[in-house]
């Protein structure tokens, strides 16, 4: 990549975190704001673990799960109102599917996987194209975009993340216990942070932001804050 954070005329803001720190509906929001491409990096993870389970590939089985990452049939289409995103898996829209707690476990299983890993590296690279890319996940600052611009690492406390959590699947319908979701998150964050191909840790020059206490409206005004300071 170029240095300062562009390649071919494309900048890249890298937004990572754990799970429930609100890293997705931040970065929507700020590329909706700045007109940029979005990646959701974790829904390529969370499509393979769902690919796995359909294809009944074990998650210990490296060689099949890296075959299975580095040809997924999956297709991210805009909705008709452009506010949202409509993702295909071999032709049947799992949107939904992917989003509850156990595609998010089994995400975080197939991602400690270095070959999958390297199978979705090209990948997410390519989704970056001019004007900019808003690029969310775990590792975005630390090895799929090094050189980005801007990089921001958000944070907030376990019990915070879970009610979090525990509202949104809630709010779409589908079951949800704070208690589980509680060990489910901490376990999560344990392979995530100490899993030896790329954990989950900020990049030396990001900038990390506590989410705990903050509106969705703060954390975007702040980053687009920092954005407009460093792009002038």
């Amino acid at each position: 990549m170029a240095e300062s954070g562009i390649e071919d005329g494309a900048y890249v803001i890298t937004i990572d975190g754990p799970s429930g720190s609100g890293k997705g509906t931040i970065s929507r929001l700020l590329a909706n704001e700045l007109g940029w491409r979005f990646l959701d990096s974790g829904a390529l993870y969370r499509l393979v673990g769902l690919a796995a389970m359909s294809h009944a590939i074990a998650f210990d089985d490296e060689r099949g799960l890296a075959t299975l990452a580095a040809h997924l049939d999956v297709e991210f289409v805009s909705d008709d109102s452009g506010s949202g995103t409509k993702i295909f898996l071999e032709g049947e829209e799992v949107t939904t599917t992917i989003r509850s707690e156990a595609c998010g476990n089994n995400a975080s299983k197939v991602a400690a996987i270095q070959a999958v890993r390297d199978a979705l590296y090209e990948r997410q690279r390519a989704f970056l194209v001019a004007p900019g890319l808003i690029a969310d996940g775990r590792d975005m600052g630390t090895v799929i975009f090094p050189d980005a611009r801007l990089k921001i690492f958000l944070t907030a406390s376990l019990e915070e993340r879970a009610s979090r959590r525990y509202k949104q699947l809630k709010q779409k319908g589908l079951d949800a216990n704070l208690s589980a979701l509680l060990e489910e998150l901490a376990e999560r964050d344990e392979r995530d942070m100490n899993r030896s191909s790329a954990p989950l840790v900020a990049a030396d020059d990001a900038v990390s932001i506590d989410t705990s206490n903050m509106s969705i409206d703060e954390v975007v005004a702040k980053v687009s804050d920092l954005w407009q300071r460093i792009s002038v």
